[in-house]
């Protein structure tokens, strides 16, 4: 590889998020065919096609689209560094994109993201909610906080921030139309609503006489899209729905839905923060990371932390 590896580089992001040679020059203060050839040596030089051209506009190819991720991954890291050391403060910077789980991000992970990005005003957030498993490498995902328990996977890092309990409840219309179950398997014989779930087995947690949690198969009624979802058709009067305390206490207090099997109940999910393993964690991920968990150690409630659990992905 001969010349400036860096060359080019500029001039590319810069068409790529306008999608325009023209615009890329006005922001550079260069005409556009300097652009154009500066990027065209650019992907001489890598082997691949970053853009498409037409008469009318530009378009990023499959390996534009990653090639530009990483670009403003590594001009973000720049931009942090060089923050630090002019201010001697290290403060996040740059774009962070996070996908949270829908009822327990939006009720008490959101309120924390967004007072940080109202406290550091160089840092932009892009937060997504979703059930699924995501692949947080191949996705471009900077952050994930996810409920439940985790695979072995090298390719990331994970730090536990706490549990959520669970109980099995319903509404007295429910109960009175359909009886009280009295034993594990008499959920066989009800309506239940469950998370839905692509592709996996329908079975709630339960505690057994021994304090052992095991699955157990459930007859599904309803499948929802997340927590809140759930809850709205619980109390609907829709069957019998698996929930985290944090989720139905108050409609418990105020007499909406009632518990039962509560001698199986207490089986416990974990909830982690996921990021991907690199080398280097970027000072915005990292100054993230230590909010959620001194959010999960004010809010003992709501995350229940438990200390000595080792992570299945390290720290």
């Amino acid at each position: 590889m001969t010349g400036n590896p860096f060359d080019g580089i500029r001039e590319f992001v810069s068409a790529a998020q306008s999608l325009s040679f023209t615009a890329a020059a006005l922001e550079l203060g260069v005409t556009s065919s300097a652009v154009g050839k500066s990027v065209t040596r650019l992907e001489a030089r890598l082997g691949v096609k970053l853009l498409h051209r037409t008469t009318r506009r530009l378009n990023l190819t499959s390996e534009g689209e990653a090639y530009l991720a990483s670009c403003l991954r590594v001009m973000d890291e720049l931009a942090e560094t060089q923050g630090f050391l002019t201010t001697g403060q290290q403060e996040p910077v740059g774009r962070l994109r996070i996908d949270l789980p829908a009822a327990f991000g939006r009720r008490h992970i959101l309120p924390t993201l967004i007072d940080m990005a109202v406290r550091y005003q160089q840092l932009d957030l892009s937060i997504s909610f979703s059930e699924r498993l995501v692949d947080i490498v191949n996705e471009g995902i900077d952050l994930v906080v996810r409920i439940g328990s985790l695979k072995d996977d090298a390719e990331i890092v994970a730090r536990r921030l706490g549990s959520q309990s669970l109980l099995i409840c319903a509404t007295r219309e429910y109960l009175h139309r359909h009886g009280t179950p009295q034993a594990p398997a008499d959920l066989l014989q009800h309506d239940c609503i469950v998370g839905w779930r692509n592709g996996t087995r329908k079975s709630w947690m339960l505690v057994d006489e021994k304090g052992q949690t095991n699955e157990h198969d459930v007859r599904v009624k309803h499948e929802m899209g997340d927590g809140e979802m759930l809850l709205d058709m619980t109390l609907a009067g829709g069957g019998l729905a698996q929930l985290p305390t944090w989720l139905v206490q108050t409609p418990i207090q105020q007499g909406l839905l009632v518990p039962v099997l509560e001698q199986y109940a207490g089986a416990e999910m974990p909830i982690h923060v996921i990021w991907p393993r690199t080398r280097y964690i970027q000072p915005k991920i990292r100054m993230v990371v230590d909010e959620l968990l001194a959010l999960a150690r004010r809010d003992a409630g709501i995350f229940r932390p438990d200390q000595g659990v080792p992570n299945p992905q390290g720290s």
